[in-house]
C-alpha cells in the first residue's frame, strides 16, 4: 500500500526526521489559508498522487504570492496527473500539499528497502539526489552505496558514519545523518514497510538535513497489524478493478491486452500469460483466484474481467488440486449465466474430477469451449479474440 507524501511526512515526524512545514488541503481557498498560516513570501504547491516525476509534468509549482498559491491549487485539484509512471489516464488529484520552500544547498538520495538476494534490509545512499535512481545506477553506479543491515544487531553507528563520509557531509549535517538513518530504520521495521525513499534529502544553508520529498510503501500482508495505517488507504489512486479484487481475495492486475486470464496459482498464471504471448496474443490481466477458489469467487472474477472493455476472449485455466474440477465447472457455468457472458470462453481443467468438470461444461447451454491441454487453450483464446475484434 502506498501513502501520499503528506502522510509519509507525518510519519517521518514521529521518528525525528525533519521535513518542511506544510499542510495538505482540498481546495484553493484552503491552500491560501495554509500559506497565510505558514507565513513567508514563497510557497510550494504539490499535487498529492501516488507517482513520482510530478515536477516534470506540472505537479509541483513554486509561487510567490497568496493569489498564485490559490490559483495553483485550483488548477491542480480535480485534474488527472499523467507521468511516465502512470497509465495514459493518469491519477486524480484530490489534495495538494502547501509547503514552505527550502534553502537547498545540496540534494542527496537515501532509501531503505529489502534486498531479496541477501535477505536483509539495505540502505541505498547517493550524493546525486533529485535524479531518478535508475538513471544513476545505469550511468554512474559508483555513485551509489549499499549498506546491508544485520537483522540481529540492527543498524550500527559505524554504518551511519560510513554513509556520511560517502556523501561528503561534515559538521552538523554529518551528525544529523545518523538520526535520519536510525529513524528510517525504525520506521521501516516497526511499520512493516517495503520501501522508504527520500529524494531529495537536502542539506540546507544552515547545514541541516531536510526530507523535501517522501515516499513510503507498506506491506499489504502486514496491514492487519497497523489499523491506523491501513485507514490511510486512498482507493482513488488505484485501479478500480484491482480494489474490488482485493475485497474478494483475488490477485488481479490490469494489463493492456485482449485475452483475459482466470487461473488458480500465481506460477500457473504467469505460464498462461507467457503462452498467450507465444501464440501471438496479449494478456488483458493477471488474475489468480487462489488454490482454494469457490464458485462465488469465480463469479466475482468473471465480473472483473467483463468490466474491462478491451477484453475479446477469456481463458480459464484451473488445476484442481485443493478444489475439485466439477465444482469449479459448476461455478463457471453459474457465473456465466449471472453476468450474461457474451465473449468466447475457453476452459482448460486438469486435476481432481477433471473429466466430470469437462462434461458439465460441454453439456451446458453456455458458449464454453473446452480444451484438453493448455497450449490448445491458448491458441483458441488468441484466435477467438481476433475473431471477436474483427
Amino acid at each position: 500500500m502506498n501513502l501520499h507524501e503528506f502522510q509519509s511526512k507525518q510519519l517521518f515526524a514521529q521518528y525525528g526526521i525533519a521535513t518542511p512545514q506544510g499542510q495538505a488541503v482540498t481546495s484553493g481557498s484552503q491552500a491560501r489559508q495554509a500559506a497565510e498560516q505558514l507565513g513567508g513570501e514563497r510557497w510550494v504547491v504539490k499535487a498529492q498522487v501516488h507517482t513520482g516525476g510530478r515536477g516534470k509534468v506540472g505537479g509541483v509549482k513554486v509561487v510567490d504570492s497568496l493569489d498564485a498559491v490559490e490559483d495553483a491549487a485550483y488548477a491542480m485539484l480535480g485534474q488527472r496527473l499523467v507521468t511516465k509512471q502512470t497509465t495514459a489516464e493518469g491519477l486524480p488529484i484530490h489534495q495538494v500539499l502547501v509547503e514552505q520552500p527550502s534553502d537547498i544547498q545540496r540534494e542527496l538520495y537515501i532509501a531503505v528497502l529489502i534486498d531479496r538476494a541477501s535477505q536483509r534490509i539495505v540502505f541505498m545512499i547517493s550524493p546525486q539526489g533529485g535524479m531518478d535512481i535508475e538513471a544513476v545506477a545505469e550511468e554512474t553506479p559508483e555513485a551509489i552505496l549499499n549498506i546491508f543491515v544485520d537483522p540481529v544487531v540492527g543498524l550500527q553507528s559505524f554504518q551511519c558514519r560510513q554513509a556520511g563520509f560517502f556523501l561528503g557531509l561534515t559538521g552538523n549535517s554529518f551528525k544529523q545523518l545518523q538520526t535520519v538513518m536510525q529513524g528510517l530504520y525504525s520506521l521501516f521495521t516497526e511499520n512493516d514497510a517495503d520501501l522508504v525513499e527520500i529524494n531529495p534529502l537536502v542539506v540546507t544553508g544552515d547545514d541541516e538535513l531536510l526530507a523535501v520529498d517522501a515516499k513510503l510503501n507498506l506491506d499489504d500482508n502486514a496491514l492487519f497489524r497497523h489499523a491506523e495505517l491501513a485507514s490511510l488507504f486512498d482507493a482513488t489512486q488505484e485501479d478500480e478493478a484491482e480494489v474490488v479484487a482485493q475485497q474478494f481475495g483475488l490477485n488481479y492486475i490490469s494489463l493492456d491486452g485482449e485475452v483475459a486470464c482466470m487461473v488458480n496459482g500465481a506460477g500457473l498464471a504467469m505460464a498462461t500469460m507467457d503462452l498467450i504471448k507465444k501464440e501471438g496474443g496479449e494478456p488483458a490481466n493477471f488474475l489468480d483466484v487462489g488454490g482454494g477458489t469457490t464458485a462465488d469467487r469465480v463469479a466475482e472474477a468473471f465480473k472483473l474481467i467483463m468490466s474491462d472493455k478491451k477484453v475479446k476472449s477469456i481463458l480459464v485455466n484451473i488445476f484442481g488440486g485443493i478444489v475439485r474440477c466439477d465444482l469449479i465447472a459448476e461455478g463457471i457455468i453459474q457465473a456465466a449465466k449471472d453476468v450474461g457472458l457474451s465473449l468466447p470462453v475457453i476452459v482448460r481443467l486438469e486435476g481432481t474430477n477433471a473429466e466430470l468438470g469437462r462434461e458439465l461444461l460441454q453439456n451446458s447451454s453456455m458458449d464454453l469451449r473446452v480444451a484438453q491441454d493448455l497450449t490448445t487453450a491458448a491458441k483458441l483464446a488468441v484466435a477467438s479474440a481476433k475473431e471477436t475484434a474483427a
